[in-house]
């Protein structure tokens, strides 16, 4: 029972009292029947039942409703609003008048989250002074790496990219997209790199040449440096052309994930998302078509800056005036965009191995499922709709709408982007990894645990 959400548990119990007083009923009436002793009498007793049943269950209802009104719904906002605060950091306030039939609880939560609020604030106060020195020594670091003119890359043991520099990234590219926490032979040949490596674990030196070609079919001079068994190397090799200037991108946990054998069992924090959105001629996947795609990359919970698929892409017809009034995008300005096949391609690589989220990601697969028929590709990622990542942090009584779930995470989506797939992205993104604090503070830490709970929830996408 306790699997079961406050609001069904309550259901039950009330269903429970309306049938014990059905039989209590019934074997009273019964056991009434049995003393008066005449036959003919059972048909006013039976009566009688059917009145009192239908009475009790009457009753039972109604009180439910009242009590799931004025009682279930309220601890159910409660409890996600003190979630938010705790979890998510965020403003926004819990509206006391919403928990106004269970006494002084409502007062109470105010006063807990507003203590909350000064302790918060009082500690980020204190430690804001050395932040911001860390902050500024490390950007400062980061712009002197960034400016040397080599290609740098930091790998783990188990060969996965934790650090990038701008150089190293237009290397990458010549492959595919640059990505954290993505094998380096994707990008490089491993048979060079592994033998360099076992050449290194023989010897006394933990630096030395190599050469190593990447699979654009051109070949990389420099250096590969171990730093000991299990702890990873780095590859600095010098680029055949000078990328323009741009930010380092890393994350030094990554050195300290470990891979899961199974999906279900792994944790939510060891997984790679990629978060997507579009904008279509119209809202039937089957007759309409995508004019714009955007999506980012979620390594570590963490947004990683740059790693970013945004274009426009040409339906092959003519947009609807309607739908342009929505987004904005007018048939001029997909002209010279990409169609979807090679969109679909250039998307599948983008997510290859990352959990695709979407907000109500039915409609949105529909259409990369319909885009990759005739194709080599397929997407069979594993999915996750902040729909119902919602139904489960907010109740299933919730508003799930992107603009309500942001308003409740005190998210804001800048009027120039909504409707954008790039900024309906970044927003559902941001609310994504809100939530999944949250539902990890409920217990919810891998992903088998959290698809599990969703799945209860998916009437509401078919509603």
């Amino acid at each position: 029972m306790t699997h079961l959400s406050l609001r069904i548990r309550v259901f039950l119990m009330f269903c429970g009292y309306a049938f014990a007083a059905i039989c209590v009923v019934a074997v009273g009436l019964w056991m009434g029947w049995r003393q008066v002793g005449d036959g003919d009498a059972i048909s006013g007793f039976v009566t009688s039942g059917m009145v009192a049943a239908f009475g009790i269950l009457g009753l039972s209802a109604g009180v439910w409703l009242l009590f799931d009104d004025h009682v279930s719904k309220p601890i159910e906002t409660i409890a996600a609003s003190l979630r938010v605060k705790t979890h998510s950091g965020g403003n926004a306030t819990f509206d006391s008048g919403t928990a106004q039939y269970l006494g002084d609880l409502g007062p109470a939560v105010v006063a807990a989250q507003n203590a909350l609020d000064k302790a918060l604030n009082g500690g980020a106060m204190t430690a804001h002074s050395k932040v911001a020195l860390l902050r500024a020594q490390r950007d400062q670091l980061v712009t002197i790496l960034s400016d040397i003119p080599i290609a740098t890359l930091l790998i783990s043991a188990d060969h996965q990219i934790v650090l990038y520099d701008g150089q190293a990234a237009n290397l990458m590219e010549r492959v595919g997209a640059a990505k954290l926490k993505t094998s380096v032979f994707d990008y490089l040949v491993a048979d060079q790199i592994t033998g360099a490596l076992a050449q290194l674990k023989a010897s006394p030196d933990d630096r030395s040449e190599i050469a190593v070609q990447g699979h654009c079919g051109e070949t990389y001079h420099g250096y590969i440096r171990m730093f000991g068994e299990g702890r990873g190397y780095t590859l600095m090799l010098e680029p055949h052309a000078l990328a323009p200037a741009r930010p380092m991108t890393y994350d030094f946990d990554l050195l300290r994930s470990e891979k899961s054998t199974h999906l279900d069992s792994t944790p939510l924090s060891d997984l790679v998302f990629v978060v997507f959105d579009t904008e279509t001629t119209g809202l039937d996947p089957q007759k309409d078509d995508v004019v714009q795609l955007g999506a980012l990359r979620i390594v570590n919970a963490k947004i990683v800056g740059g790693e970013i698929l945004e274009t426009l892409v040409n339906p092959g017809r003519l947009i609807p005036s309607r739908s342009t009034d929505v987004h904005g995008i007018t048939d001029a300005m997909v002209s010279d965009a990409p169609d979807f096949a090679q969109v679909c391609d250039a998307f599948h690589r983008f997510s290859q191995g990352a959990v695709l989220v979407a907000h109500n990601a039915p409609f949105d697969m529909a259409f990369l499922d319909r885009g990759a028929k005739g194709g080599d590709i397929t997407f069979d990622n594993p999915v996750l709709d902040t729909v119902l990542l919602s139904a489960v942090t907010f109740g299933g009584i919730a508003i799930h709408t992107l603009d309500a779930i942001c308003d409740r995470l005190d998210i804001t989506i800048p009027a120039d982007l909504r409707h954008t797939a790039m900024g309906d992205a970044v927003a559902t993104g941001r609310a994504f990894l809100a939530m999944l604090k949250i539902l990890e503070g409920r217990g919810l830490t891998t992903f088998g645990a959290l698809h599990a709970e969703t799945a209860k929830h998916r009437r509401i996408l078919k509603g």
